[in-house]
């Protein structure tokens, strides 16, 4: 799936520049199609000759025209519009910054946390929105770009980020807003990062940021915003997880020490799960719940709605030492340990600002009053009055500074929850085998319906194709919403059928179909394109070069400390050729029974993503063409990062390649032989074979799916 590689993600964009966007499922990557040009229409040569006579007599005796329609006007913007102008105690803000996150920085938010796609109506995982007296605008990559022209409404202008000419929200506001207005945010739902970013950019500009103590588009949603989720938890066994609590957080505080920190906060909703392996329900697709972790030297506490604590999970975490508070009860926390003077690990891409304002007010606030203390100490055993002197007399350089109570710094969760052990390995391997199955069991299906004359919808193959995955051994949901690309959907990056105007699949049709599920012992994510009838020779070109991309990326080797962005290009080479290309990255990090997007790796054109492959991160390979109002292509598998056994190491390096992990056939109908070169079609011979070997032993009481395998995996 594309995401954040996410940029994940990735961190993504938005955190990283100021609220830009995603870097990251995707995520994240910018992940796009071409965007529709905007023509205009240039006036009439027959009017632009008519004299200033013949214009006054038309004039004098056409009626007059009718004065133009005003445009239509979101309610909610209306509404929004006069939440801004009573912010801050009526003070007011000229605009207000609606990112995609929610207090945990996540790529999915919860439904009570989707504010961004609550006011815009555009409900795509990446995107920025600004509002302004006059103006409506939101920031989006190219992945969304024809999903967002159709989903926003009067009032709304698209950002198409990451092409020629579309400035940064944050430059796009110092050079509309005027010197001395005032931009107003969310703390809680911007990342240190970002928010610090945002107010020097906007101060150079004489602009100011305001932190608001609530989100002013609560204040819209009213009683119509969906109340918090309340499933229960549930325990990631250990024959998965492959780590007990325990040793994760031994090693935490072993690097803790190392670090000078007396406590690290964990707010990603991922880390927190894969830290207390533990796996939630509270956001589709991702088996993650509303939380945050603290750790500390000698204590480790879970904060989280206690009502989805069940007997398991309770003696689960008390086995392993972890204290269960109320989620609502961090920020006291935090104050707490700032007036104790504990320096609290935070990572600024990830943490939110509210969370660091909150600690250095109360760091602050101990400071004020520990001054105060001492001068009124001094006054009383005369130290301070021997000169005649007075508290005004200080000097201001002698003033007290709030103790160190941050250390800002990348968290120590990801990167060990990107590099998997030989548990989580093993999960995902067999993930993927049970999804084989189910996929071959859905693709057989799919072919003959098809070929007996039956027309189905895009709707009709994403539910088969998750009841054919709902079968499966440990299926606990899909890992992200089913791209079922009917011709022209195929060329919408994120498309998500819809009952009533989802387009129909028959003999004539090229799908492009991305889905995943989420099992558990792992995560899965694949995309396949075929046809059903003969494609035309245009469509096996491109096709055959998306699948050179995917053959070159995959037969990679490269030395360690190599980061994505310098192999990305190696996808997009045989594009390139033909004057091709896609907006979106290569590859990005997948969880192991968590999110389908994760970072801090990925494989694009985001050279500042400097995060080096190594050994057992997890990746995806998925190059893609796609043209607008005709169809769309991406091939697509996962693969585990292992050392290539090269005969070699110069300067004692070790060198890395892909172990891929996803079984199913390519359609080899949509190949053009006569452009592959031996070793192109070696390789789909040898990964055919691989497929064959894993999955026919686990259909062999299903004849009539094994011999679709045995078709489907023959050699070219």
């Amino acid at each position: 799936m594309l995401g954040a590689a996410c940029t994940l993600r990735t961190a993504s964009l938005c955190r990283q520049s100021g609220l830009a966007l995603l870097s990251s499922r995707h995520h994240h990557i910018f992940r796009a199609t071409a965007s529709k040009a905007s023509g205009s229409h240039p006036a009439s040569t027959v009017s632009s000759r008519r004299t200033a006579v013949q214009v006054a007599a038309m004039a004098s005796s056409a009626p007059a025209a009718a004065p133009p329609a005003a445009p239509a006007v979101d309610p909610k913007l209306a509404r929004m519009r006069e939440a801004m102008t009573a912010a801050d105690g009526g003070k007011g803000v000229a605009a207000f910054i609606v990112p995609s996150e929610d207090t945990h920085m996540s790529e999915y938010p919860p439904d009570c946390d989707a504010r961004r796609a609550y006011i815009s109506g555009f409900d795509g995982s990446a995107g920025t929105v600004v509002v302004c007296e006059n103006e409506a605008l939101l920031w989006t990559d190219g992945r969304y770009f024809l999903q967002a022209e159709t989903q926003l409404g009067p009032g709304w202008r698209l950002q198409r980020h990451g092409t020629n000419n579309c400035p940064e929200v944050h430059d796009w506001l110092s050079e509309t807003l005027a010197a001395g207005q005032r931009v107003g945010i969310d703390p809680a739902v911007h990342t240190i990062e970002a928010a610090e970013k945002l107010r020097q950019r906007l101060a150079a500009a004489g602009i100011q940021l305001v932190t608001l103590d609530t989100n002013l588009v609560d204040a819209v949603w009213g009683a119509e915003r969906p109340p918090p989720p309340e499933g229960p938890l549930r325990v990631h066994s250990l024959e998965w997880a492959g780590r007990s609590v325990s040793d994760k957080l031994a090693d935490l505080r072993q690097q803790m020490a190392e670090a000078g920190a007396g406590a690290l906060l964990v707010t990603m909703l991922d880390e927190v799960a894969w830290l207390f392996n533990l796996r939630g329900g509270d956001v589709s697709y991702n088996p993650v719940f509303l939380s945050y972790g603290v750790v500390t030297p000698d204590s480790a506490t879970l904060y989280v709605d206690s009502r989805k604590v069940t007997p398991e999970v309770a003696a689960h975490l008390s086995e392993a030492g972890v204290a269960v508070k109320e989620y609502g009860q961090l920020l006291g926390d935090v104050r707490c340990m700032a007036v104790e003077g504990t320096r609290m690990w935070m990572d600024p891409s990830k943490v939110s600002f509210a969370i660091k304002q909150a600690a250095l007010a109360a760091a602050a606030g101990t400071a004020t009053a520990t001054a105060g203390t001492r001068k009124r100490a001094r006054g009383k055993n005369g130290s301070a009055g021997v000169g005649g002197g007075s508290d005004a007399d200080e000097p201001a350089a002698q003033a007290p500074k709030p103790p160190s109570v941050i250390l800002e710094k990348s968290s120590p969760v990801t990167f060990a929850k990107s590099v998997k052990n030989p548990a989580e390995l093993a999960g995902l391997r067999e993930a993927h085998l049970r999804d084989g199955v189910a996929l071959t069991q859905f693709f057989c299906w799919l072919e003959k319906t098809i070929a007996g004359g039956r027309v189905l919808t895009e709707v009709e193959i994403d539910e088969e194709l998750t009841a054919r995955r709902a079968a499966q051994q440990g299926f606990v949901e899909p890992s992200f919403p089913t791209i079922a690309g009917a011709g022209p959907n195929g060329a919408i990056i994120h498309y998500r059928a819809q009952p009533g105007t989802c387009k129909s699949v028959d003999a004539s049709t090229l799908l492009l179909l991305d889905s995943g599920g989420q099992y558990d012992c792992g995560t899965t994510d694949i995309t396949r394109t075929m046809h059903f009838g003969q494609p035309t020779e245009h469509q096996k070109a491109c096709f055959t070069a998306v699948l050179q991309g995917h053959i070159q990326l995959d037969s990679a080797v490269w030395p360690e400390g190599t980061p994505g962005c310098a192999i990305d290009v190696l996808a997009r080479t045989p594009l390139w050729a033909l004057g091709l290309n896609y907006r979106h990255g290569t590859g990005h990090g997948v969880g192991a029974a968590l999110n389908v997007h994760e970072g801090p790796q990925s494989i694009s054109s985001r050279f500042w993503n400097t995060q080096p492959l190594l050994e057992n991160m997890v990746c995806s390979n998925e190059p893609g063409y796609y043209e607008d109002g005709a169809f769309g292509i991406r091939v697509e598998n996962l693969f585990i990062i292992k050392e290539a056994g090269t005969a070699f190491r110069f300067g004692g390096q070790s060198f890395y390649t892909c172990d891929r992990i996803t079984m199913c056939p390519l359609q080899k109908k949509m190949m053009a032989k006569e452009l592959m070169s031996q070793k192109e079609i070696d390789w789909v011979d040898g990964y055919h074979r691989q497929v064959w070997e894993a999955l026919a032993p686990r259909l062999e009481s299903q004849a009539e799916e094994l011999e679709w395998l045995r078709n489907a995996t023959a050699p070219l």
